[in-house]
This record gives C-alpha cells, structure tokens and sequence, in this order.
C-alpha cells in the first residue's frame, strides 16, 4: 500500500466514524423504537445492522457506477444532495405519523377503573386499559409491523455525502483495488459506529427506571424522529 493510499484509507476511518458519531439520524431512530417496541438486542443489532448496509451501500454503488461510467463528482454530488433531502422529509414524515400514532395510543390506553359486584355482595375495583385489549384481539395490522422496512428504505435513500467526493473519487486517481478499498474500510466503520452506538445506548437505557413513561413511549419515538429529521433539513446535521 503506497503512502498516499494509507492516508486515504485512515481518512475513511476518521470520517465514517465521525461523521457517524456527529450524525443523529444514524442510531437515534433505532433507540428509540428499540425501547418503544422492546425490541430484543438481537433484533435491534439485525435492523440497524441491514439499515446500515442499505445507507453505504446505496452511495457504494452510485460511487462505483459514476467512477466506471466517467460520470463527473459535481454530478455525483448534486444527485447526492437531493438524496439527502428526500431522506431528511421522508425522516420527518415517519416521525410525525409516528407521533400521531403514539399520542393516539396513549389517549386510548388511559388507565381507568372498573366496579365489580359479585352475588355474594363483594365488591372490588381493577384497573386496566381497553386499547392493549382491544389491539390484540382485533389489530391483524399495526403500524409498528412495518416500521423495520420503513428505516429500511429512509436509510436507503440517504447518502453518505463525504464517501463519494473525499474518498471513493481520490482513490480512484490511484487503482479501482485502492477505491474499493477505502469504501470498504468507510462502510465498515460506519456501519460498525451505528451499531455500537445503538448497542451502548439501548443497554443504558435499559438499565434505567422508564416503566413510568412507558405509555407515551411511542409518540416520543415519533417525536424524536422528527426532531432529527428536522436537524438535517433546517440545522444542516
């Protein structure tokens, strides 16, 4: 490996590690709906893991298709940026619909109380919620069902704006070996980053006292989204 490409390829390191770190959007929605739906680890590392391929792996293959085909970096980052803003609306669009659908479910799921007379005269009161009831009876379809596939494709659709520019076209200039390379060592430093995050994060918080915010814990998924939907779109994140 020549100097210049061992520069590149720790250049890829740093920045998929960083710009995964001071990016949000990359592991706040996993948190999130891991604590709200109580995902198992195992499946929260099996979603981030996919939704992290389909985000490198997406701006990989535009990188290779425009190096092969000589299209020029500007053109590559003009189609990159308007990615970026689909993904970002698409970001917030899941955040509202998800916090409407979590403000709903907390109003239906309100504790209340409910009096018992037997025959024998006893009398006791129990409270419960209708909704959870209800749901399990009769909701065959629930939003939470596809919310995996809807990152899925949101995660698709955003691109990873340094990899094409700073690192896949640079390397490029030396062996197309070289250019795989380098966006090999990106993505699994990205990828790896997301995980980790998430990993940390959702065993934290799991070890925390939340049972008491539990109700509302769907529509502050939502909100949350949204809130990082709107740090990419307004803030530049």
């Amino acid at each position: 490996m020549t100097k210049e490409m061992l520069t590149l390829a720790v250049t890829a390191a740093s920045i998929g590690f960083f710009h995964t770190l001071f990016g949000p959007d990359h592991y706040v929605p996993f948190i999130v709906m891991a604590r709200s739906r109580e995902w198992s680890y195992l499946r929260t590392f099996l979603v981030t893991l996919v939704c992290g391929i389909g985000h490198v792996g997406s701006s990989v293959v535009l990188g290779l298709a425009g190096v092969i085909l000589g299209v020029a970096v500007e053109k590559l980052e003009i189609f990159e940026s308007a990615r970026g803003n689909w993904a970002a609306w698409a970001l917030i669009a899941f955040g509202l619909i998800y916090f409407a659908y979590g403000i709903r479910r907390a109003v239906r799921n309100t504790p209340h109380t409910h009096a018992h007379v037997h025959s024998d005269g006893d009398s006791h009161q129990h409270e419960h919620t209708h909704f959870d009831e209800h749901a399990h009876m009769h909701g065959k379809w629930s939003l939470a069902r596809p919310v995996p596939w809807a990152l899925f494709v949101i995660f698709v659709l955003g691109p990873c704006e340094p990899l094409i520019p700073l690192i896949m076209y640079p390397a490029a200039q030396h062996s197309m070996v070289g250019m795989v390379l380098v966006a090999g060592i990106f993505s699994v430093v990205t990828i790896g980053t997301m995980v980790g995050v998430v990993f940390l994060a959702t065993f934290g918080i799991n070890l925390m006292p939340l049972r008491v915010f539990d109700r509302f814990g769907h529509a502050f998924s939502g909100f949350a989204i949204l809130l990082c939907g709107c740090a990419i779109t307004f803030l530049g994140l």
